[in-house]
């Protein structure tokens, strides 16, 4: 039995990283990086500052490009694509950036009608349905014509999920979150995700070192290290806690501070 497969949530592989070095200039951030993520699970890269974990989600993405290695989504290559395909693979995942990335001067409907609009031939009226269903589904009903600033910052973060939805992605991918809410709306956030995974089967590549939140929803994990430049553990959140041999590891899920 291979490493993966006591965590498979589908036989499907929807994202496969492949020797993945990132660099800045001279500075490499990551090296030789390797993981697989399965179609239908939630899948949480975590670690400390400064070791790579929105450099690695925005290669992922295809934002930028790797100094060496590949990444296919859903078998296809982001790497080796024209910047058509490129668009074409990346119209298949939604993102939530970490401020929700909404246009201040435009309502909660407009922000997601708005790929509807750019990538679809749906009439007015089948856009402003699937607008509806997707702020219900996020618990917005009601909330169309507001605008980013009159709303709080656990609603910005789920109509940027809206958003992210709006075509029906197999993927989604979420940078940091739980990031600048209160533990209660964080809570709500993760209940959120949980829903939309089991009820939809959707993806879910998630950047965060919220802890709670990852015992909560992460299936399974990988954790960067920035004197490493990559992997040093991954697996089962709650086993990593009880019984890795890695002190940096141990420390991590117990919220020691790092010797």
């Amino acid at each position: 039995m291979g490493i993966f497969d006591a965590f498979k949530v589908g036989d499907e592989v929807a994202i496969d990283v492949q020797n993945l070095t990132c660099r800045y200039g001279s500075d490499t951030i990551l090296k030789d990086v390797s993981f697989q993520v399965f179609s239908g699970e939630i899948f949480v890269i975590l670690g400390g500052s400064g070791c790579g974990k929105s450099t690695l989600l925005k290669h992922i993405i295809g934002l930028y490009q790797p100094a060496e290695g590949d990444i296919l989504i859903q078998g296809k290559s982001v790497v080796k694509a024209s910047s058509k395909d490129r668009l074409e693979i990346q119209k298949s995942f939604g993102v939530l950036y970490q401020s929700g990335a909404l246009f201040g001067s435009m309502t909660l409907a407009e922000n997601i009608a708005l790929p509807l609009q750019e990538y679809t031939r749906l009439s007015p009226e089948a856009v402003n349905l699937m607008v509806r269903l997707k702020l219900k589904l996020v618990h917005l009903t009601g909330f169309e014509n507001h605008i980013p600033s009159e709303i709080s910052g656990g609603m910005k973060k789920r109509a940027g999920l809206a958003r992210a939805m709006a075509l029906d992605p197999r993927i989604l991918f979420f940078d940091e979150p739980s990031a600048g809410l209160d533990p209660i709306t964080s809570a709500e956030m993760d209940e959120l995700i949980l829903q939309i995974n089991e009820s939809l089967g959707t993806t879910m590549v998630i950047v965060t070192h919220e802890l709670p939140s990852i015992f909560k929803i992460a299936k399974r994990v990988i954790m960067l290290d920035k004197a490493t430049q990559g992997i040093v553990a991954q697996g089962d959140p709650h086993e990593l806690k009880e019984s890795s041999e890695d002190p940096l590891v141990r420390d991590f899920f117990n919220r020691k501070a790092v010797r």
